[in-house]
């Protein structure tokens, strides 16, 4: 047995796992573009490392498709099988895999609370366990699983970023944008902190000074893999929105957004989706890009990896008149919703449903419907997951949808 780079014990006595585990771990935390040639390495170097293929599974699944999902199974069944040959705290992991990969997240979710409590020092399994926390909209818990293993981890800059995160989703916005810039004087190549920064910024209406804040670290996203790079111009698209410059905005998603997209990969795609609903409940027109980002949705209609991410792509779809595809949808997410665990079903069936057709009524300009589901869900919106910077977007379609609805009323009166 040897050591990674975090002083944890793994189930290996080939130094060249080790290495490529190590690499695998900073590209993790650092949201890095090679993280799965690590840890592909890492298997190569030595097949029988049982944590490897745990990490392998880990790394597909946060891909957050069906195609990737399929990719995990292998890797997932090596590691269920060698169970009994490992370390108490691979058991641990491979175990929240597992149950991740069954969709069993309450489950998932307390086992990466155990390795926290009792191998604080398990920094990828803190960031799932974060990962899990924002996806089920508890951001108090986001908060408490980083910020109890900060003693163990003093000179972590990955760790303060993860901090900072949980902080700011919790209001805690000084404390956030200190914890941040304490992750960046070790690291200026933190992009986690970066991005924590720029939800610091965003909420306190420090438009100008996020903009300069996010375009002078820019340089250094080029090493980072596609769901950041793009989220952090995301972030810097939304500066110029409340600037009211709508062609920087265009230009920032030809450009940073969805031409540097990952077109399969969902987290990338939702982001392009949100910008561009974001510039036409402001009135501009985006010409043809909603049918440019529709055929890479069709894989999505049955998928339901996470229902913040549904929300977005039925929304596309109908904008772009796939109307059959739309109702085909709406039918697999109920579908979908009574066939999973109870954790998870009430958030489909109360909050993400209604949502789901609330979005479709607005893309099809049936307003009243829009206002009429999601008044009643809006409130619970943040247990399908999602920041406070990503949740805003269906308070704007909200709103947007009962001025639409009076003015038709008054149109009406009028006529």
């Amino acid at each position: 047995m040897l050591e990674d780079a975090q002083g944890l014990v793994v189930t290996t006595d080939s130094a060249q796992a080790i290495a490529a585990i190590n690499r695998f771990i900073d590209q993790a935390l650092g949201y890095g573009k090679d993280a799965e040639t690590a840890i592909l390495q890492a298997i190569e170097a030595d097949p029988t490392c049982v944590l490897a293929h745990a990490y392998a599974g880990a790394y597909y699944l946060t891909q957050e498709n069906s195609k990737a999902w399929q990719q995990a199974q292998p890797y997932l069944q090596v590691a269920q099988r060698n169970l009994t040959k490992i370390t108490d705290r691979e058991q641990l992991y491979v175990q929240a895999i597992l149950a991740w990969a069954n969709k069993e997240i309450d489950v998932a979710i307390a086992l990466h609370e155990e390795i926290a409590n009792k191998f604080p020092r398990d920094l990828i399994s803190v960031q799932q366990g974060q990962y899990h926390y924002f996806y089920t909209g508890n951001k108090e818990k986001l908060l408490e699983i980083a910020q109890k293993v900060l003693p163990s981890n003093p000179q972590h800059h990955y760790l303060y970023g993860m901090v900072a995160f949980g902080l700011e989703q919790c209001h805690q916005l000084k404390a956030a944008e200190k914890m941040a810039r304490q992750a960046i004087a070790f690291n200026r190549n933190d992009p986690w902190a970066h991005h924590a920064i720029s939800h610091v910024m965003e909420t306190q209406g420090r438009v100008s000074e996020g903009i300069v804040w996010m375009e002078s670290y820019a340089d250094t996203w080029e090493n980072c893999n596609s769901m950041l790079y793009t989220h952090n111009w995301w972030h810097i698209a939304l500066f110029y929105l409340k600037l009211e410059n709508y062609q920087k905005v265009l230009s920032l998603y030809d450009n940073h957004i969805w031409q540097r997209a990952n077109k399969q990969s969902p987290k990338d795609q939702v982001g392009a989706i949100s910008i561009l609903l974001r510039l036409e409940l402001r009135g501009v027109n985006v010409g043809d890009r909603w049918q440019s980002i529709s055929p890479y949705l069709y894989s999505r209609i049955d998928e339901h990896a996470l229902p913040f991410q549904d929300l977005h792509y039925v929304y596309a779809l109908a904008k772009a008149g796939h109307n059959d595809w739309v109702k085909e949808m709406l039918q697999s997410m109920q579908y979908h919703a009574l066939s999973i665990n109870p954790f998870l079903r009430r958030g489909w069936l109360e909050v993400a449903i209604p949502a789901a057709k609330a979005m479709v009524a607005h893309a099809q300009g049936d307003f009243q419907t829009t206002v009429t589901q999601l008044q009643l869900v809006l409130p619970h919106l943040h247990e399908i997951g999602g920041s406070h910077a990503q949740r805003v977007l269906f308070e704007q379609v909200y709103h947007h949808a009962v001025l639409g609805t009076q003015k038709q009323i008054l149109m009406y009166a009028v006529s």
